[in-house]
């Protein structure tokens, strides 16, 4: 729902346009100090060419991390038990611990944006990636120990923070009748990294074979370091953005932050879990059909390649529909898609179980959308609520920014700690069961106890945030 129009507060005499800032400086850290987003004139002038340019750059930084985040779901593959002497609860061993780092990283990436700038921290951010990146190109052969391969796959967890502090900063530079849009268009454009360093890592098995896992790696140190470089030239720092340290903290006693981030972990958290395993689920419980890794590399790109192209859709859709109406009806969605994998499970239908694992990826991505275009509704409802109480306009809107700033960065968090209970979850149920069984039921239950949770708080007649 378009947020209403924020009457402009300029002290430009009536009938004259209120001058746009100059365009940011190219020295002293690219500060943009007045920043109205809200104001339409403001936003027409300057806004908008100034926060696309960020917004695409953004994306393509968060792009990267993302890679770097599952880059061990596509290196799993190149790790033959012949060899490395690794079984399946190792490997899933292996993809659990970036997710746990990448969601534990994610709340001080959202602080840094507020101490450092958007620009300056997707600089450093960018630049962390190379420590991952070339430890696995140093300690990648045969013989290398087990709890060296572990040490090293976490610390590719810090490309899972990218995303909570960019989009952090990408909310700042929107108006609250686009965010749904940009905040959509920015994670699916990071959630990208997912499918395509797979795809690097289904070619690479096709042409140079299983021994090679470290061409992967000599193709993102060079993108990394175009990341950081371009965010260097192209990025700006929003000084509106630099009053929310405390924000987090307020958070924290908010009901709504820990809600949408029980949500976010049915969304988020089942998009990166299942695209970290969703390989070795296919390996393990259909073994004849994927006995070698080319052919499980094959299928695993298509899930998370939808899912990511569909988040903005999300986001959209909330922005016409509502986010608490989408999300809630994505959620029975996603109980019937979980519920048509175990089905297949049941019968071994391959097709079905493809099938529904694609579809499974596509709702959790429309979700995504859905769920972070409801972070900015609830704060804007509570702005609107203030101000009908007699509250400051201005004030409203300041608090309305730090809290979904703060809330974003939280919710990102927990969702993607989702993504490790996941994980677990096939973990546990291969290791006791032999098949991924006990976990799909989990998931049918989780995700029906997702819309109950949405309809009651978000929307039940008589709710405080109805409307969503």
């Amino acid at each position: 729902m378009a947020a209403p129009t924020r009457p402009d507060t300029s002290t430009a005499a009536p009938n004259t346009v209120a001058a746009p800032p100059a365009a940011p400086p190219s020295g002293r850290g690219r500060w943009i100090e007045d920043w109205r987003p809200e104001d339409p004139r403001f936003w027409e002038s300057t806004g908008r060419q100034v926060a696309r340019r960020n917004l695409y750059f953004s994306v393509f930084s968060e792009h990267i991390g993302f890679s770097i985040w599952s880059l061990w779901s596509v290196l799993v593959l190149f790790l033959p038990e012949p060899v490395f002497g690794i079984d399946p609860a190792g490997k899933f061993l292996l993809t659990t611990l970036p997710t746990a780092l990448g969601s534990f990283v994610r709340l001080p990436y959202t602080f840094a944006v507020a101490k450092f700038g958007g620009r300056n921290w997707t600089i450093i951010s960018a630049a962390l990636l190379l420590i991952p990146t070339v430890a696995a190109a140093v300690v990648l052969r045969p013989g290398v120990s087990y709890t060296t391969l572990l040490v090293v796959a976490c610390l590719a967890g810090v490309g899972g923070g990218n995303f909570a502090s960019s989009m952090a900063n990408i909310n700042s530079f929107y108006p609250d009748r686009l965010k749904g849009w940009a905040l959509g268009l920015n994670a699916g454009g990071g959630n990208l990294g997912v499918p395509v360093v797979q795809l690097v890592g289904l070619l690479i098995l096709a042409t140079a074979g299983v021994t090679h896992p470290r061409l992967i790696l000599a193709v993102y140190i060079p993108l990394i370091v175009v990341a950081a470089v371009g965010a260097a030239l192209l990025m700006d720092n929003l000084a509106t953005a630099r009053n929310q340290p405390r924000a987090m903290r307020e958070a924290t006693r908010q009901p709504h932050t820990w809600i949408m981030s029980f949500l976010y972990i049915g969304t988020f958290g089942s998009f990166i879990g299942f695209g970290f395993a969703f390989g070795q689920v296919l390996q393990n419980q259909f073994t004849a059909s994927f006995a070698t890794p080319l052919a499980a590399a094959s299928l695993t790109w298509l899930g998370p390649l939808l899912g990511s192209l569909i988040r903005p859709l999300g986001g959209s859709l909330a922005d016409r529909f509502g986010g608490a109406r989408i999300t809630c009806w994505n959620f029975v969605a996603m109980a019937v898609g979980a519920a048509v994998v175990f089905a297949a499970s049941q019968v071994e239908s391959l097709p079905l179980f493809v099938v529904g694992f694609v579809l499974l990826f596509v709702l959790s991505g429309i979700g995504n959308g859905s769920t972070y275009k409801m972070i900015p509704a609830i704060f804007r409802t509570q702005a609107q609520q203030s101000v009908a109480a007699g509250g400051d306009t201005q004030e409203a809107d300041r608090r309305a920014l730090r809290m979904s700033g703060a809330l974003i960065g939280t919710a990102g968090a927990v969702g993607a700690f989702g993504g490790v209970l996941v994980n677990l979850a096939f973990r546990q149920s291969f290791m006791t069961t032999g098949t991924g069984d006990s976990a799909y039921l989990v998931f049918i239950a989780f995700y029906v106890v997702c819309v109950g949770v949405t309809w009651t708080v978000y929307l039940r007649p008589g709710a405080r945030m109805a409307g969503v």
